[in-house]
């Protein structure tokens, strides 16, 4: 999944498949993760959020399955 890169201190890039609703995010520590059924709003106001990590925390991570990747 191509992903693209955002400035956080936490979070490296980030990726969406519209067609699945996976988001992929890629952290710093080289972990990558893959979120299911995310809504494709929830992706468009994370990639315009002021802090990606802030909002990763509050709407998505403990708010939708997810596996590791890598």
């Amino acid at each position: 999944m191509e992903r693209t890169r955002v400035r956080s201190s936490n979070i490296s890039s980030i990726g969406y498949e519209a067609s699945t609703g996976t988001l992929e995010v890629e952290f710093h520590s080289g972990s990558i993760y893959q979120y299911s059924r995310v809504p494709e709003r929830v992706h468009e106001a994370l990639m315009r959020a002021g802090s990606h990590g802030a909002y990763f925390n509050d709407h998505v991570r403990d708010s939708y399955s997810t596996r590791q990747v890598r």
